[in-house]
């Protein structure tokens, strides 16, 4: 997904907050191990707001953490990757341009 779509729709919080959101989505990168304060960072949002917001998704079953030393790793659940999927997917479509409609034919 585009930085920069994603920017525009969570602007001014359209559909979702554009903090959780971002941190849902980023956390579909299963590329590298995700900590709070790299999501944080990532998310343009503070520590303290990271932690809490994935506190709540741990008790509703959307992410997961394990401790590593001092910084704990943040995983999403398989209801969480649902979640994320639906979230990007709903992004990408209210930023994806309307299509003109063809204009129909008079009937003869």
């Amino acid at each position: 997904m585009q930085s920069n779509s994603m920017d525009r729709m969570l602007e001014g919080n359209l559909i979702f907050k554009e903090k959780q959101a971002r941190m849902l989505v980023l956390l579909l990168d299963n590329s590298k191990d995700w900590y709070i304060s790299t999501l944080a960072k990532e998310s343009q949002s503070t520590y303290v707001h990271a932690c809490n917001f994935l506190l709540s998704c741990e008790s509703l079953g959307i992410v997961s953490s394990e401790r590593h030393g001092k910084a704990k790793a943040i995983k999403l659940t398989d209801k969480g990757m649902q979640i994320a999927r639906m979230v990007s997917e709903i992004i990408r479509l209210a930023t994806t341009p309307v299509q003109p409609m063809p204009e129909a034919k008079p009937e003869e």
